[in-house]
């Protein structure tokens, strides 16, 4: 009778589960706040010097940088994860570029955002300084605009990064996030940012013979471009070339917090230089079809798009992950032993470099499967298939959650992606449950030789309310707090299998 008890409840949960869905694995919430042209900070801009247009400033000038938050209508919680979206452009203004994306508010970012909303994140579509000239003539210019781009980039996204810690410290944390649990996520161009910025931690690391100009002169300065995390001004010094002596390139924001994040995740784009890479840096998402034709999958020429013009050499996804496993920064991923479809379909293809999802399109043209414009896109030559465009994104979403729960720690119940659980007697385990029911607190027992690993309480709808991991105890005493009065029914995991009680709060 007591295995029947257990099977049905078993099944009640799975139902459940499956019905409501769970906060960060799916979505639960209806519908989504969304607060427009929210200013992260200002910095310099090169792009009106690349402007034709011979009556404007020749001077670097500094503008207010934006994004647009997306939360969870009706969310009380304030301590939630915080993803930055960045969109893809090729650091060209739109429609300029010649793409069907540029901005904040490309559909993609839109729906990506809106889904990471409903999931329970706060996500921000941000916008970043763009300016660089494609069209140069000599190869190694068009290299020097590009990794000034790419640089200036990845201080904007550590000015967003510090600015999402900067107001959770000292404005009463207006946006409600958690600043230790952040992710950088890009798209494109962005994937180039998202990449970059999870690697290039130390500006020594950008003098390497490929971003050197005859001299050697370094493409990057810091003293003319600003570190690397964007906290220090860089300023132009008489002789340096195309800007006024005097002209600042970087001004300070927010510098006195960190620009740590713990996730980096890229769709497409590539790696400045695979050397960028140590232990210890945020684990690795990536997600490229192999035959991308302007940013390699493995290793290859970055090509201006549209016309196709080379740049430079970079490493992409397949390397970028594999050095990941290999440094350890991915064992996160690598130790969780999941078997869902989505992993199984990943691992096909990956080479058994975890983090890695290589999209097998079919065609060689086609690289950014999930992209999603308007009917009226000046820049489209086709229309949408934006069906087609959705269900990649619901792959990416789905191999991204259970990985940015385990990333972020952010307590998931992630069991359904795992093998199907084993079912162990309440008795050989030793589970004891008590009081039950109860009023302030329930003592979980077992056998010596069945240390409790995780708990996870659902109510009876479904939703996980309560979540304790990592117990590896004997003897755990799980204090009520805010549970309401009612039947719940709690998930206790071991090494080997599962056990679930009903518990019961007066």
């Amino acid at each position: 009778m007591k295995k029947l008890n257990t099977l049905i409840l078993i099944a009640l949960l799975a139902i459940c589960t499956t019905a409501m869905g769970q906060r960060y694995v799916s979505e639960v919430f209806t519908d989504v706040q969304v607060t427009t042209n929210v200013p992260y900070g200002f910095n310099a801009s090169i792009i009106n010097l690349l402007d034709t247009d011979t009556t404007n400033d020749a001077h670097p000038l500094a503008h207010p940088l934006l994004m647009d938050v997306y939360q969870p209508a009706g969310d009380t919680e304030t301590d939630r994860p915080v993803v930055l979206y960045f969109h893809t452009g090729s650091f060209i203004p739109f429609p300029a570029n010649g793409i069907t994306g540029g901005h904040k508010g490309d559909s993609v970012c839109v729906e990506i955002c809106t889904r990471l909303a409903k999931m329970g994140y706060v996500a921000a579509s941000v916008d970043y300084r763009l300016g660089w000239n494609p069209l140069d003539p000599e190869e190694l210019i068009r290299r020097w605009f590009l990794i000034n781009a790419a640089y200036r980039g990845v201080q904007d996204a550590r000015t967003c990064i510090r600015y999402f810690k900067k107001t959770a410290a000292e404005d009463g944390n207006p946006w409600g996030i958690d600043p230790n649990k952040i992710v950088l996520f890009g798209q494109g161009t962005g994937g180039y940012i998202s990449l970059n910025t999870a690697a290039l931690d130390d500006y020594n690391k950008t003098l390497i013979p490929k971003f050197l100009l005859p001299g050697p002169v370094p493409m990057i300065i810091e003293g003319v471009n600003g570190n690397v995390w964007g906290t220090s001004v860089g300023q132009v010094p008489p002789g340096y070339p195309i800007f006024t002596p005097g002209d600042t390139l970087c001004y300070p924001n927010w510098p006195g917090y960190d620009s740590d994040f713990q996730l980096s995740v890229n769709l497409g784009g590539a790696l400045g230089d695979t050397s960028w890479i140590d232990p210890g840096q945020p684990p690795l998402i990536s997600f490229h079809t192999p035959d991308d034709p302007f940013a390699p999958y493995v290793e290859g020429t970055v090509l201006v798009p549209v016309v196709n013009f080379p740049v430079v050499e970079v490493q992409g996804s397949y390397l970028a992950v594999r050095l990941a496993n290999l440094y350890g920064n991915n064992d996160v991923f690598a130790n969780a032993d999941f078997t869902d479809p989505y992993t199984a379909a990943a691992n096909a293809h990956n080479d058994g470099w975890q983090g890695l999802y290589p999209f097998l399109t079919g065609d060689p043209n086609d690289s950014s499967p999930w992209d999603i414009w308007a009917w009226d896109n000046p820049n489209a030559t086709e229309l949408c298939d934006s069906v087609r465009a959705r269900m990649y994104i619901d792959t990416i979403m789905n191999y991204f959650a259970p990985r940015a729960c385990l990333a972020l720690g952010l307590g998931c119940d992630l069991s359904m992606y795992s093998a199907a659980e084993e079912i162990l007697d309440v008795g050989t385990v030793g589970l004891k449950v008590s009081p039950n029911p109860a009023t302030a607190y329930i003592r979980f027992e077992t056998n010596a030789e069945y240390p409790i690993q995780h708990i996870y309480v659902y109510d009876l709808n479904g939703r996980l309310v309560k979540v304790h991991t990592n117990v590896k105890a004997n003897d755990f005493t799980m204090q009520r707090h805010s549970l309401a009065k009612g039947t719940y029914v709690a998930k206790v995991i071991f090494e080997d299998g599962i056990v679930t009680e009903k518990i019961l709060f007066h």
